[in-house]
């Protein structure tokens, strides 16, 4: 690191008498610092980027001469590794445009925010997403969101798919479609929008119903993330999981039920499948039978509930779940289920089981 500073949005500030807060205010990127003598405040104060790290030290040495030089060094490196400090020598890569530059300089400020890698590059999540190529299966209400999110972020290669018409009850949550749109064939319709969207993007498109895993297995070895926002037939989260397994694939898969929405990101091979989950809730509803269930006569048979903020929400948090298994940023816990409930934006959950299961009918070694 040849000249140290604070990132832009963890600046320090001080509160009580011997206390810092570095990392700005946010839950799990902020920490605070005990600084009983002012010392540490002085070295932050130094880490503006015009210094090289040894007129930093030679600095705090000559002002806190009870802090020696190997003190003034440690205390800079946790900082670093912290995540906290950036090099101000930090030059783009000579890949990215002058336009790309300024329409993807927002995120950059965001991804710096969020990382706590230390030494970075500033753009490499940028370029991380420039170079990947992601599949979004199903450009409904979720799908198409996170279609088009991922487009305005610069993903470079989009690919969807998708079997279905545009109807005029679409047009309550699927915000890539407009009324001129209906009747055409969906994936017509998104790959124009998202083309007009981003034009740095390669976008494709693929008129293709679902019907086992194989589809889903040819989809995924040609991405480096593949996104399931198709709900059906009932055995498609299943039939991606296998694809995926097999061809070591990344994968999210984005839901709702009412006011819940829920993701799922699984990486392979470092932990439980989604298929692992599926048999443990199995296990165990066979030991703990429901007592009463609903009779055919009195099912919900209507229309699902959903609008476009709620379908919008899903598509968005599952596209940010692609964006942490391409670049690392924000760590996502993977391999697990996570959910968030917009009616009491309370009881938010991330469950998953810590070690697959022998008897998983995908990854068991026992299957």
């Amino acid at each position: 690191m040849l000249r140290p500073k604070i990132k832009s949005g963890h600046q320090p500030f001080r509160y009580g008498e011997n206390l810092i807060r570095i990392g700005g205010i946010v839950r799990g990127i902020a920490a605070d610092v005990r600084d009983p003598d002012g010392w540490v405040w002085a070295l932050l104060e130094t880490l503006d980027g015009t210094r090289m790290v040894d007129q930093v030290v030679a600095d705090l040495v000559r002002r806190f001469p009870a802090h020696p030089e190997s003190d003034v060094r440690e205390a800079l490196d946790d900082f670093v590794k912290a995540g906290y400090v950036e090099d101000a020598f930090d030059p783009p890569p000579p890949e990215l445009t002058a336009a790309e530059r300024e329409r993807y300089g927002r995120s950059r400020a965001l991804y710096r925010q969020m990382d706590l890698t230390p030494r970075r590059p500033s753009w490499d999540a940028q370029m991380l997403l420039r170079q990947s190529r992601v599949v979004v299966v199903g450009v409904g209400g979720i799908g198409g969101t996170a279609a088009l999110a991922l487009t305005a972020s610069g993903v470079g290669h989009v690919h969807c798919v998708e079997p279905d018409l545009v109807e005029l009850s679409n047009l309550n949550r699927q915000i890539l479609y407009t009324e001129q749109d209906v009747g055409e064939p969906k994936i017509d319709a998104a790959v124009r929008e998202l083309r007009a969207r981003n034009s740095d993007v390669t976008i494709t498109g693929e008129h293709l119903l679902i019907t086992g895993p194989d589809p889903l297995r040819r989809l995924a070895t040609c991405c480096d993330v593949l996104v399931l926002a198709a709900d059906r037939p009932a055995a498609i989260r299943s039939w991606a999981n296998q694809a995926c397994h097999a061809t070591g694939t990344a994968w999210v898969h984005g839901g709702y039920h009412g006011p819940q929405i829920n993701i799922g990101l699984y990486r392979p091979g470092v932990g439980p499948c989604w298929d692992c989950g599926r048999t443990a809730r199995l296990a165990y509803r066979a030991e703990h039978p429901v007592v009463a269930i609903r009779t055919p006569e009195v099912a919900d048979t209507g229309p699902q509930a959903v609008n476009a903020m709620t379908a919008g929400m899903a598509g968005n948090y599952a596209a940010l779940a692609v964006v942490s298994l391409i670049t690392g940023i924000p760590a996502m816990r993977t391999n697990c289920e996570t959910g968030l409930n917009l009616v009491t934006s309370e009881d938010n959950y991330s469950v998953g089981l810590d070690t697959p299961r022998l008897d998983c009918p995908t990854c068991g070694t026992e299957k």
